[in-house]
């Protein structure tokens, strides 16, 4: 049987210290690689992939591992980790402190358990599913916004905008109309957290990965957030369209995403 007391103490610790890994290489000379034109890869990531893969192993041998650099096509087993080292690597690469780290574990397909930590303000997000989300230990709740035109969003962008279709820049246009303000802080694990704690309204973006949102949407959900994909039904962590918000303004998010879909839902362009 799962013991989650030692899960929710192993996980925050390896955040933790993954974090402490990322802050001491920070705005130090890196080696950056090309994953894609866009898409960066520093030593940093390899470094904190490799540390937190080799402390969950030695607490749960019997884990799988799905992680964004090493184990991108990471083996199904009932319990898997879900990895990101470091969300922000262009942020990262470039000295900009907007950056985590985000783990969660998910137990036969369901996230039970999430964390994202941001080493640059020492702030620990937590979830469990159905016991509510923390900030530091203290319970977090979205905000009471209801009116879309006053309420503050966030996005982001895929890594192909520059070949590929689906490039969110039409959705962009459209809430930015809407919408109070838009910011686009290069990290979906910290959007999210950051609806979860009341300071965005809404997020949506295109093209995600598990490890960009699986700790994120049950940190969401459980402050009592929505979360969905474009059609507005649950969604997974592996599809690649998200739609958060404090559900007070999901419907009215929704309704501009169909709108700029030209009067009907079109799925995501390959």
């Amino acid at each position: 049987m799962l013991d989650n007391d030692k899960v929710a103490g192993v996980g925050t610790a390896v955040a933790l210290e993954a974090g402490g890994l990322l802050m001491s290489l920070f705005r130090r000379p890196l080696e950056v690689s090309h994953k894609g034109e866009i898409n960066l890869v520093t030593e940093a990531d390899l470094a904190a992939e490799a540390l937190i893969i080799r402390r969950l192993s030695e607490e749960f041998p019997g884990h799988g591992v799905l992680a964004e650099e090493t184990h991108a096509q990471g083996e199904r087993r009932p319990q898997r980790w879900i990895i990101d080292p470091l969300d922000g690597t262009t942020n990262y690469a470039h000295g900009l402190p907007v950056f985590c780290v985000s783990l969660a574990l998910e137990t036969d397909g369901i996230v039970e358990w999430g964390v994202v930590y941001n080493p640059c303000l020492d702030e620990m997000y937590t979830a469990r599913r159905g016991e509510g989300a923390f900030l530091n230990g203290s319970p977090l709740r979205v905000s009471a916004a209801c009116d879309l035109g006053a309420s503050l969003l966030a996005t982001g962008f895929p890594y192909d905008i520059r070949s590929g279709r689906g490039t969110n820049l039409d959705y962009f246009a459209e809430f930015a109309l809407r919408s109070l303000a838009i910011r686009r802080f290069g990290s979906a694990a910290l959007d999210l957290c950051y609806v979860a704690a009341g300071r965005f309204d809404g997020f949506w973006e295109l093209k995600l990965h598990p490890w960009d949102c699986a700790a994120g949407y049950l940190i969401v959900r459980e402050a009592g957030g929505r979360v969905t994909n474009f059609l507005g039904e649950p969604g997974s962590i592996y599809e690649q369209e998200c739609v958060a918000s404090n559900a007070l303004i999901h419907d009215q998010m929704l309704g501009v995403i169909r709108e700029v879909a030209g009067g009907g839902l079109r799925p995501l362009p390959a």
